[in-house]
């Protein structure tokens, strides 16, 4: 049985132009190897992103949703981020 299914695909003009031109670089033995290639990265990412949402997020959520006094509101966020700007302006 084959470890491969081909497909066909249709992309923007300019996204397949990309793809050529990494073959024509050298850069990918085929078209198929940069899409490869692209997929891969792809599910690198939603590793990592699924991996901060376990570990971190919803951590954060659980402790905040058993003690809401360690909520910071918007409006305390809003005054961090005024003055935090304000310094690196005028560092400038």
């Amino acid at each position: 049985m084959r470890s491969t299914q081909q497909l066909s695909i249709t992309l923007p003009k300019d996204m397949a132009q990309l793809i050529r031109a990494k073959v024509e670089a050298g850069e990918y033995a085929s078209e198929s190897e940069v899409i490869r290639d692209g997929l891969r990265t792809l599910l690198a990412r939603d590793r990592v992103v699924e991996s901060w949402l376990r570990d971190q997020v919803a951590p954060a959520y659980d402790a905040l949703k058993s003690d809401p006094s360690r909520a910071v509101s918007v409006e305390d966020v809003r005054a961090e981020l005024v003055a935090e700007h304000a310094k690196t302006t005028r560092r400038r």
